[in-house]
């Protein structure tokens, strides 16, 4: 839709390019307002350090939309990298006990994969420069240069062991359950908003267009780990005492979901990927928000100490059903739409990995059912009503997300028609003919 072009390092084939597409535009609306929510649930919480706490927010925000921007590969990478400092320094500074442990693990998973990404753009564009003559870092050279079946599936790997950590995919996921439980619920916020979906977006943006055949050939493979992410995620979910922990573990299983739709290699899954990425923001940010709450209050995150908290906190209660019945998939959210789409997508193309992957859903509801029911019934452990309900700012906020969610469930046809073709990426087509002023 929009393209700007500055020269910046001619020689070097480097200019900063950026670029609006349909799936563009809806990442950088999720951007705003999860960037927004981050702000409100920090009202109270962050006390020390406050000018940079939001500072570090903010750069982690810029970051971001960098990253959905960006159509030359060095800026990508650039943008990609400068979203990693301040959300170290969110961990590490204002998160909670064992916050230092958890910056470090996940400053070094995330620059390990950079590292593989970084060799990996400038390997393409060095091939890029023997075949055409010059160099180029844009997508857009990028994306019409011939490649070897082998050569491109080195580079191919290259991006995909970045994205994946990022998204993250079983193996690489060691970091996310440190770092969601430790960081600041402003942190966690973001984290699971955004930061999750920049690795799935890449796959989107540069992977599919690039390295067709080559994804082709790996997507049995990548569709499998999809697949154990989901069932694992949930298992390592129910296993959870600590409340936060509890909702990281699934963000693996629904961020399977979204690797099985991106290698199904279908509009209608693929789609269906994009639809659970925003789902997944709204739903998992509010839960993480619940979390922060609750442990702003009772100074806990263990749900072995909590319980019966639905007589003192009744508005609390009733939006922490929604949002763990909207995270299981429940019909008439945008949850189900998103998982519907991406099973049924997957389906014919691969029919034993949709039918596990289906059987997450049933366990999703299992975790649920434990966070809520540990948590907001049975016997109050707060027989003195200490604990009070959710304000107008906490409500609100809540309210916004649930909005989101039940509007997708009922009218998806609003992300459908703007990520549809851009997710099967016509528009890299269009632009390389020429059509896509």
């Amino acid at each position: 839709w929009f393209l700007e072009q500055i020269e910046y390092m001619a020689d070097l084939g480097v200019s900063i390019q950026l670029g609006l597409d349909g799936l563009s535009m809806l990442m950088l609306a999720l951007t705003s307002i999860v960037g927004l929510l981050s702000v409100l649930v920090s009202w109270h919480e962050i006390q020390k350090r406050v000018g940079m706490y939001y500072a570090c927010l903010l750069w982690v925000i810029a970051g971001i939309c960098g990253v959905f921007l960006s159509l030359d590969l060095i800026v990508f990478y650039v943008f990609w990298e400068v979203m990693l400092i301040p959300m170290v320094f969110l961990i590490g500074i204002w998160g909670h006990e064992k916050r230092v442990g958890a910056a470090y693990k996940f400053f070094l998973f995330t620059q390990a994969g950079s590292l593989c990404m970084l060799l990996a753009i400038l390997g393409l564009a060095h091939i890029h420069y023997h075949v055409s003559g010059h160099f180029s870092f844009g997508f857009l050279d990028l994306v019409k240069t011939q490649l070897g079946f082998k050569e491109g599936l080195l580079l191919m790997f290259g991006f995909l062991i970045a994205f994946a950590v990022k998204l993250p995919v079983v193996p690489f996921h060691g970091w996310l359950a440190d770092a969601h439980s430790q960081a600041p619920t402003g942190g966690s916020l973001i984290l699971a908003g955004l930061l999750l979906k920049t690795g799935a977006y890449g796959i989107i943006r540069f992977i599919i267009p690039m390295f067709g055949q080559q994804m082709t050939s790996v997507a049995p493979y990548a569709m499998a780990l999809g697949v154990i992410g989901v069932l694992y995620g949930a298992l390592l979910a129910f296993s959870q005492t600590d409340v936060k922990r509890m909702i990281a573990c699934t963000s693996i299983s629904h961020m399977g979901f979204v690797v099985i739709g991106l290698f199904a290699q279908n509009q209608l899954a693929q789609t269906g990927a994009v639809l659970q990425m925003i789902c997944h923001a709204l739903s998992t940010g509010a839960l993480f928000a619940l979390a922060g709450m609750l442990s702003e209050r009772l100074h806990t995150r263990e749900l072995t100490r909590m319980g019966g908290l639905w007589s003192q906190a009744p508005r609390m209660g009733g939006l922490a059903i929604f949002f763990a019945a909207a995270s299981l998939g429940l019909p008439g959210m945008g949850n189900f739409v998103a998982e519907f789409l991406v099973l049924f997508g997957s389906f014919s193309s691969n029919t034993m990995i949709t039918i596990l992957a289906a059987l997450g859903l049933v366990l999703a509801a299992v975790v649920a059912l434990k966070m809520i029911s540990q948590s907001f019934q049975g016997k109050s452990v707060y027989d003195d009503a200490g604990m009070k309900d959710i304000g107008l700012r906490e409500t609100t906020m809540l309210l916004i997300m649930a909005a989101g969610i039940v509007w997708l469930g009922l009218f998806p046809q609003t992300v459908l028609n703007t990520a549809g073709d851009h997710a099967g990426n016509v528009e890299v087509e269009q632009a390389i003919t020429g059509d896509c002023k």
